[in-house]
């Protein structure tokens, strides 16, 4: 019987021609040998929080769920093997009952393992980078099933390449993490005027070991996500407190915002002014995974882009008077984070400091045509899509601004040269397997006499 697989947010579907549940990586290697055979495709899926069609096939979709144990924990090197498969929670809540912990996490920790580092998954912190900068070495199963180890010192340019692969290169199915003693964290959440905080911005980000902006729409107000790292005793917030940020606010009183502004878009802006008006300081202290991870019950649909850290306050205030200027019935915050460098060829921060601006909108809601001017402000400044949130990016466009593209091309033309790990959203993203999809290492030039006002100031605008 055909079955239907979704994604969380229940706007991507397939109905493929069977689904794999390998509980272990022997059975992972006898899927993908079986589906070669009989001729299919195959792309991996963890928990589906992914909002593109990446994970779409009509041949055989390996489901990794099965696949969740700790396998080996080091605490003197902070060496942890890992199945694949593990969900961010599970894994958090073992690393913690070893003394350990992850360098850096994001806001939700519903996703596998595979799935947050395979699309370059990311927290905040100017000092940290993201997820997948912290693999040492992992296993993947190719498409004739056999398994290779990948680690620096085996295959350096592989290994680049698999810490950030969008399941293009094979199913991962263990992987070696490098963690940290583990630490708790004191944030402060408050609502502050906007302008205040991006004339500080700089000063706010390089303060704090984490710092992240939520700018709410049609409001001039921001809340802000302010942590430092501590070895303070841990003071949960009082129940109350936390119902009413957790559950309240964050949750039932946001879903039932933006339906409303979806259902009658003219009054967006007068619940946004309600809704700031109740939101109040928050603090927690607590072990870090605690902190770090937020719920979210609330069905929505996302693009965020990677951008040069240098444009980050002026990037969030163009997209603030695009939504303004507009009168878009959006009602979920303008996210705004920032990591460090590294190097995996296919990690939006490759190689510069990056600040990451995110939109949602809600489920059900009409979001293309924001997310497109969105996307048209991002690609001025060399923006870089989060490979698993919507975007509307070709090979063609994104080659360039990858300098170790084809780099990312060699490899997976090496691991998958028959294209078995490519789907239509592979193929649109990343082109053919083998292909020359464009120049690399070529730095675009800024576009756009909006961007070149503002960086110049009024004195280059009256000369010109």
């Amino acid at each position: 019987m055909a079955v239907t697989w979704r994604n969380w947010a229940r706007q991507q579907s397939c109905t493929p021609a069977r689904i794999e549940r390998p509980a272990n990586e022997e059975q992972l290697s006898e899927a993908i040998a079986r589906a070669g055979r009989d001729g299919l495709r195959v792309r991996p899926v963890g928990s589906g929080h992914s909002f593109t069609d990446t994970c779409l096939t009509d041949g055989a979709i390996v489901d990794q769920s099965a696949m969740q144990r700790v396998l080996d924990v080091d605490t003197e090197s902070g060496l942890v093997k890992v199945e694949a498969g593990i969900k961010l929670h599970r894994l958090t809540a073992e690393l913690h009952r070893h003394g350990l912990a992850l360098e850096n996490q994001g806001d939700i920790d519903k996703q596998s393992l595979a799935g947050a580092l395979a699309t370059a998954t990311h927290g905040t912190g100017e000092r940290f980078r993201n997820l997948s900068a912290n693999v040492v070495g992992c296993r993947l199963a190719t498409a004739t099933g056999e398994v290779v180890e990948i680690d620096e010192a085996r295959d350096a340019d592989a290994w680049r390449a698999a810490r950030v692969s969008v399941g293009a290169l094979g199913v991962i199915s263990q992987y070696t993490l490098r963690c940290v003693p583990a630490f708790r964290i004191h944030r402060v959440d408050e609502l502050r005027p906007v302008t205040e905080v991006l004339a500080e911005l700089d000063e706010l980000v390089a303060e704090h070991d984490h710092f992240e902006v939520l700018a709410l729409p049609h409001t001039d107000k921001v809340l802000t996500y302010a942590s430092r790292r501590t070895d303070r005793p841990a003071a949960p917030p009082g129940r109350l407190a936390a119902w009413w940020n957790d559950d309240v606010l964050s949750n039932v009183g946001l879903g039932a915002a933006c339906h409303l502004g979806r259902l009658v878009p003219g009054a967006a802006p007068r619940v946004a002014r309600a809704m700031s008006g109740v939101i109040g300081r928050y603090e927690q202290l607590g072990d870090s995974h605690r902190v770090y991870a937020h719920e979210r019950r609330v069905r929505f649909t996302e693009m965020e882009y990677a951008i040069p850290r240098t444009y980050a306050a002026e990037a969030l205030q163009r997209v603030r008077v695009l939504i303004a200027d507009r009168r878009l019935p959006v009602l979920f915050p303008v996210e705004l984070r920032f990591t460090a460098p590294d190097d995996a060829f296919l990690s939006t921060a490759h190689g510069r400091d990056t600040a990451y601006l995110a939109v949602h909108h809600v489920v059900r809601a009409e979001y293309e045509a924001f997310f497109r001017a969105v996307e048209a402000i991002m690609d001025e400044y060399d923006g870089r899509p989060h490979w698993g949130k919507r975007h509307f990016q070709t090979a063609a466009t994104l080659a360039a601004r990858y300098p170790a593209w084809q780099k990312f091309q060699a490899v997976r033309a090496r691991l998958d040269p028959d294209g078995m790990f490519t789907n239509d959203y592979i193929a649109r993203v990343l082109g053919p397997v083998g292909a020359d999809t464009g120049p690399s290492g070529t730095e675009p030039a800024l576009l756009g006499k909006q961007h070149e006002d503002t960086v110049l100031g009024d004195d280059a605008r009256r000369e010109t």
